[in-house]
């Protein structure tokens, strides 16, 4: 797993890629979105094109991110769901408590920035 960040007009993108799964993924995942908050990012954009794989290790850590933004007045927002991340996260229906968008373009000019 690998993460890779940017800073869109303000925005600050970090994509994943690889399988955000138990023992690795999870983890980046959670380093990541923390130096994200930690070096004063309001606004996240998760950009899962490259996302492989997501298991229930990954889900939690959505919303423990999803959590631990908005408790510091963050706000983090999915784009590009790949169709199986995007099957995943109906049935569990953690679909609900993010807004998704449909590329990064359109994520990052959601911020209004």
């Amino acid at each position: 797993m690998d993460i890779q960040s940017r800073n869109r007009e303000g925005v600050t993108v970090l994509e994943p890629r690889g399988k955000i799964t138990i023992g690795s993924g999870d983890v980046a995942l959670r380093k990541a979105i923390n130096e994200a908050l930690d070096a004063g990012a309001t606004q996240i954009v998760l950009n899962m094109k490259s996302t492989k794989r997501l298991d229930s290790s990954g889900i939690a850590e959505l919303v423990a991110s999803r959590s631990a933004a908005e408790s510091r007045g963050a706000e983090i927002k999915l784009s590009n769901l790949p169709r199986k991340v995007e099957n995943v996260l109906n049935i569990t229906q953690i679909f609900s408590i993010f807004e998704i968008l449909d590329d990064e373009d359109a994520a990052v000019a959601s911020f209004g920035g």
